[in-house]
């Protein structure tokens, strides 16, 4: 059992803590006000290869593992959630070609993200369906050739400026999740329209749409697997893509614990800094346990992950776990910083924003526990 980063890996990890440092932390307030999209961002991602870091060497791109994602993803969410919802979720979106894709759908869908500064997105969630995600109600015709694909998705990352979405619908409601089927669709594709989602309670420089789809065609082979395998393609690509999100959780939670020893140490009351007080640094102590024990568990489940092994309740352990966790540790780092950590003068509050969202999307903290309990008791 060896608990270190390979020199590879050190080396990703530095990139992408420096990259946060120099490129992210500056601007992510002035972007969570704005509701905006940080497009440079993306720019400079890709630059320096940390954007689709996931494309397989087959299709051109570096192919990291699980793993390395997870060290990057660490490091990008420690500066803010929000931006690195934008790369994550990219990778999200690739994920469902990487499991149900042939070789050269691959190829053809994911060679272009790497030409240019490219995202893509993952089209599951409806108006009126999020953890049942079988009982969706877009729909997919085979019409001669083409797939014509009509119905409406919610709460999709990237949604809209996505150069590839892969599109859940079902060919047979009456089949329930036997009935689905994966289909990408480009962003050239006529028929499709997009209503970006405001006030957000946080992660507001992620773009967050609803998609409409009114007679979108696509061509036949641009489905992921066989009829029926949507569902399946889906609640694979969650289990992998769940650790991402307990990278991310982790980078909050270490950063709400940095941010709080530092004004500890500033901060003088009764006559002496507060980080001398035995309740600040329980606090801080409880932080550093949960990340300390969160990282462990993330990285366990991307280990697993690389290395083929199921991985399904151990990435639903990290997601809860790790998202429960650094909720915790912001929640406290505003109480740390007392008054001032509920304002904007420092990052606390939006610490304790965006990281809300971790324990809801990519299945709601409520499911992973539906995931692991019934892995037990299988």
């Amino acid at each position: 059992m060896d608990f270190n980063l390979s020199a590879e890996q050190k080396q990703l990890q530095a990139m992408a803590r420096d990259f946060t440092r120099n490129e992210i932390i500056p601007i992510a307030a002035e972007y969570d006000q704005k509701e905006e999209l940080p497009w440079e961002i993306v720019e400079k991602a890709f630059e320096l290869g940390l954007l689709n870091v996931g494309i397989p060497e087959h299709a051109g791109g570096l192919g990291l593992s699980m793993l390395d994602e997870v060290v990057i993803g660490e490091e990008l969410a420690y500066g803010c959630m929000g931006i690195y919802t934008i790369l994550m979720a990219s990778e999200l979106g690739i994920t469902p070609i990487l499991l149900g894709g042939t070789e050269e759908q691959q190829k053809r869908f994911l060679a272009p993200l790497l030409e240019k500064p490219s995202l893509a997105a993952f089209a599951l969630s409806e108006p009126n369906n999020g953890s049942d995600a079988a009982a969706m109600n877009t729909t997919a015709v085979l019409d001669g050739d083409e797939w014509v694909i009509n119905g409406t998705k919610m709460w999709i990352s990237n949604g809209g400026v996505a150069e590839v979405t892969v599109v859940f619908a079902t060919v047979d409601k009456s089949a329930g999740h036997r009935g689905t089927v994966a289909i990408v669709v480009p962003k050239d594709a006529p028929g499709q329209s997009y209503n970006k989602i405001k006030h957000k309670m946080g992660q507001r420089a992620s773009l967050t749409s609803e998609l409409v789809f009114q007679d979108v065609r696509v061509p036949k082979d641009h489905m992921l697997g066989g009829p029926g395998d949507g569902f399946k393609i889906a609640m694979k690509t969650l289990d992998k893509t769940r650790i991402p999100v307990a990278a991310g959780s982790v980078g909050i939670a270490r950063r709400a614990l940095e941010e709080s020893i530092k004004y500890s140490r500033e901060r003088k009351a009764f006559g002496k800094p507060i980080s001398e007080l035995q309740a600040i640094q329980f606090k801080l102590a409880e932080m550093a346990m949960g990340i300390e024990t969160g990282r462990l568990m993330t990285y366990k489940a991307a280990w697993l992950a690389d290395q083929g092994q199921p991985h399904g309740m151990e990435s639903a352990i990290a997601k809860a776990y790790c998202s429960e966790m650094a909720f915790d540790a912001a929640n406290e780092a505003i109480q740390v910083h007392g008054g001032y950590g509920y304002v904007g003068e420092y990052p606390v509050e939006k610490l304790l924003r965006d990281v809300k969202l971790n324990q809801i999307y990519e299945g709601t903290n409520e499911i992973q526990r539906v995931v692991i309990a019934r892995n037990l008791l299988r």
